[in-house]
């Protein structure tokens, strides 16, 4: 079994909502891990956007990115330009990626004008690991 981490800077929104797409298109036959550099609470339109297609991201939780600094990982993916400059390094990994992502939580307008926003990365974020998964599986 593969073990994944996704890294981005609050481990709100980008790496929660991968990590659910990868949970979703292995069949949760990898063991996936999220963090953050600066781990925040999961973003309440996060969890909505992703109910919207039938994964349900509310119980996750945020953790920091040093929490799995010691653990063998296959892939270590991160989703944002940020988290890539300040990543702790992964001595155990056996490959780093990088993917950059917009950051939904800077969207600014109405929530819908929002939610829009995170529909946008939420679909990015599908065809992107739904790829990946398919590389792995």
């Amino acid at each position: 079994m593969s073990n994944i981490l996704i890294l981005c800077t609050g481990n709100s929104c980008r790496s929660q909502m991968a990590e659910g797409w990868l949970n979703y298109f292995t069949n949760d036959e990898v063991k996936v891990f999220s963090a953050g550099t600066r781990p925040e609470s999961i973003n309440k339109f996060a969890i909505r956007v992703m109910s919207a297609v039938g994964i349900d991201i509310s119980k996750y939780i945020s953790n920091h990115a040093d929490e799995y600094t010691q653990l063998n990982f296959d892939y270590v993916f991160t989703v944002c330009d940020k988290a890539k400059e300040i990543c702790p390094i992964y001595p155990k990994a056996k490959q780093m990626l990088h993917q950059s992502f917009s950051d939904p939580a800077d969207a600014t307008g109405s929530e819908e004008e929002q939610l829009k926003v995170y529909v946008k990365v939420r679909d990015e974020l599908k065809y992107y690991f739904k790829n990946f998964a398919s590389t792995i599986g």
